[in-house]
């Protein structure tokens, strides 16, 4: 399921908001052929109405009952190689459908029959248990499902035929959309809810009780993913494929996934059977099972591995942000010590794999371009240090703050970052949330103003003090989804500032009402640029497929900055399944902005900034190779500040007082502008380290230098598009220029 990331409208077609119109959201969905609408007979009411896709375990009982719609169990067990599995599993569907079944549930469940499988016995109850000569493999519920509707899809029977998914593997609101959105018809998730009651059982909840609310999350959660495509009915959603994928080869999603996007390639099937098999292995092991021909011993005292998905855990999933990592970068810092801050960014850079831009390298030796015969030569030489680099001073401009707005920040915090950020003489950006009018023209101003689309706080004084005017379309870690700022946190300040009522919930929905297309967009800018013609107005977007087409029409509504913001950022405060599982890296949605612009003459019109994890000088280097002009930061600023990543910013608890209004908490506030200066002053010195071992002298002369880049040997991604050679000569026409002289702006 990781592998594939949820796609979500910007600008055209936008995202709807499920919970304001949820008169017209429906997740409900049938099981049969409705026949010809225009020929209607009493055969079009034999349908199986499902009032939601997610089946408890009593409603797939009845559903494996119900006279005239026979059922048909198919095991996704297999002893052989997946691919012959896969293909079995697909012929066996057909032929259950070609002898009358109507229903096939593909099931993963212990207590199905494993009759006909080479090698294995047939399972007894569930109370027993499981001895089997060979250890089991089971395909991954999104194969089988993949597999199961692409063979009646091209055999025409795919219509009548409702696909059920029984299996345990599934539990996030995440797997639901993809099971879903490849072609199942319902999922019934009986570990999840057997998970679910038997945590009940230990409180005062009552398991019947606990298992609705879970059922009633995810179909919340299912009705927010299809809205950010603005799809409003399940049955417009399912089967629509509507998701990227990255890390996966082109035969697998041509064979499986057909109409995929998987822009840098990656793994293919038989690689991904080595990591099933493994990840079986171990699984069976922490179970009790020690060889493939012992009994396997299903036993729930045995601890299960940490995981750590969505926080670090010790011996779970890699995270950029570890432990030893935190402290090493906020201590150094904190007491200007640049060695230390050199062994966190080398840890990031040598050992972190959990990024694409990790699975880059620089080309040994210098590029020097000729930009009328795209000629490129190779040097083999460095700069003598980093005298004759662009200094510190300079690159700092480059790097702005990312937006989190007043309230979701305490005031104390909000105006740290701006005090910091204008002192380096660059931009902190304001978030959504307006700003305390006290502070327009001082050192405690931002810079940047976002106008989001919940418009809180924007007035005609808030946009005259900016420098810069944001529109923000999307937002790295929710895109296609609206801000949300709890009720706890909104006090009478904070709603003073944002022209609500203290304690209400505020709410920015996921679309701007006033566009709904690139003109619409266009008169926004219009507006901004009458209200300040002195600030730049940038538009902020979500790396995805097609981003550059939407960057071009920024461009072409006379925007000054792009903003290119990755999936992988955001706060404790974002939804988890769409900071994981909504938009892609911003090296893929940065590198296709800059080739479209060039391609259509546009990029000398626009500024390209870059948002999303960027944590060391090497990043840096890498995303200006990519086309980046500007680089802003949000969580790093945050940790430097003293951010501990408890990761519950949305709960007004924050024990550092960097993500709450309460003032027993706020007054614990350490953070000073000078950590924020060493932060960014070390990281500028990293950059002209790095822009000096490549021979460059700026960052402008690094801007589009993709050539430089390859990717890491072994690495089975293909960055081919990604790295596709480009002129550097970025024109700029002759009227933007004197556009720009009259305005003030420098670009």
């Amino acid at each position: 399921f990781d592998y594939f990331h949820q796609l979500f409208a910007q600008v055209t077609n936008p995202p709807i908001d499920p919970i304001r119109e949820e008169l017209v959201m429906s997740i409900m969905t049938y099981i049969g052929n409705e026949g010809n609408i225009l020929a209607e007979t009493p055969e079009h009411a034999r349908l199986v109405k499902m009032t939601r896709p997610v089946l408890t375990d009593d409603e797939l009982a009845r559903l494996r009952n119900i006279p005239d719609f026979p059922a048909k169990t198919l095991s996704m067990f297999f002893d052989g190689g997946l691919k012959p599995a896969l293909d079995n599993l697909a012929a066996n569907a057909l032929a259950a459908v070609r002898d009358g079944a109507k229903i096939i549930i593909l099931s993963d469940k212990r207590n199905v029959s494993l009759t006909g499988l080479t090698g294995l016995t047939r399972l007894e109850n569930e109370d027993n248990p499981v001895n089997l000569v060979n250890p089991v493999k089971t395909i991954p519920s999104l194969l089988a499902v993949a597999a199961v509707n692409k063979a009646l899809v091209e055999a025409g029977a795919r219509p009548s035929v409702g696909i059920v998914v029984e299996s345990g593997e599934v539990r996030e609101v995440h797997h639901f959309a993809v099971l879903l959105g490849f072609g199942a018809t319902a999922v019934n998730p009986y570990l999840a809810l057997a998970t679910v009651a038997e945590i009940a059982g230990r409180t005062e909840v009552a398991p019947c009780r606990a298992t609705a609310n879970y059922v009633s999350a995810v179909c919340k959660g299912l009705m927010k993913i299809m809205s950010k495509m603005g799809i409003s009915t399940l049955r417009s959603y399912r089967s629509a494929r509507i998701f990227e994928a990255v890390g996966l080869g082109p035969k697998i999603v041509a064979e499986y996934f057909t109409g995929v996007t998987s822009p840098v390639g990656g793994l293919e099937l038989e690689d991904l059977e080595k990591i099933f098999n493994a990840e079986s292995q171990s699984r069976r092991e922490v179970c009790g099972g020690e060889t493939s021909s012992a009994p396997l011993r299903l036993c729930v005292e045995t601890t299960l591995p940490p995981g750590g998905e969505y926080r670090a855990r010790k011996y779970g999933e890699e995270h950029l942000w570890s432990p030893t990592r935190l402290v090493d970068f906020r201590e150094s810092v904190r007491h200007g010590d640049y060695a230390r801050f050199h062994r966190y960014t080398d840890d990031i850079d040598k050992n972190s794999h959990v990024t694409l831009r990790s699975q880059l390298e620089f080309k040994v030796g210098v590029g020097e371009r000729n930009n009328s015969t795209l000629e490129l030569q190779l040097e083999t030489r460095t700069l003598q240090g980093t005298n004759d680099v662009e200094p510190v001073d300079s690159i700092v401009k480059h790097f702005v703050g990312g937006a989190m707005s007043l309230g979701s920040l305490s005031p104390e915090a909000h105006e740290t970052i701006a005090l910091a950020l204008n002192g380096l003489g660059t931009m902190s950006n304001s978030g959504e949330g307006g700003e305390n009018p006290e502070r327009f023209g001082t050192e405690r101003n931002s810079a940047i103003k976002q106008v989001a689309s919940g418009r809180f706080g924007v007035t005609i004084e808030y946009l005259r003090s900016a420098k810069d005017l944001q529109i923000k379309l999307a937002q790295g870690a929710k895109p296609g989804e609206g801000g949300q700022l709890p009720a706890h946190k909104v006090n009478e300040f904070v709603a003073r500032l944002r022209h609500a009522k203290p304690g209400t919930t505020l709410i920015s929905p996921p679309p701007h009402h006033d566009i709904y297309s690139i003109e619409d967009l266009a008169q926004l800018i219009y507006d901004l640029k009458c209200a300040n013609p002195a600030a730049r107005v940038s538009v902020k977007l979500v790396s995805e497929a097609g981003v550059g087409t939407i960057a071009a029409g920024v461009a072409k509504a006379h925007a000054d900055v792009v903003v290119i913001s990755g999936f992988d950022g955001g706060t404790g405060a974002a939804p988890l399944t769409s900071m994981k599982h909504a938009g892609l890296p911003w090296e893929v949605g940065l590198a296709e902005a800059h080739q479209t612009l060039v391609k259509n003459n546009l990029r000398g019109r626009v500024k390209l900034q870059v948002d999303g994890q960027l944590r060391t000088g090497r990043d840096i280097v890498i995303a200006a190779m990519l086309g980046a002009d500007e680089f802003a930061f949000g969580t790093s600023m945050l940790v430097a500040l003293g951010c501990v990543q408890c990761r519950n910013c949305n709960l007004n608890c924050c024990p550092v007082g960097i993500a709450t209004q309460k003032e027993e908490l706020r007054c614990k506030f350490a953070g000073k502008p000078e950590h924020l200066h060493s932060y960014f002053r070390f990281l500028a010195e990293e950059v002209r380290e790095h822009l000096a071992a490549l021979g460059l002298k700026s960052l402008a002369e690094a801007r589009g230098r993709a050539d430089l880049l390859k990717a890491k040997n072994g690495s089975k991604l293909d960055f081919g598009e990604m790295l596709a050679e480009f002129s550097t000569r970025i024109p700029q026409p002759k009227a933007v220029r004197e556009a720009d002289a009259l305005a003030g702006v420098r670009r």
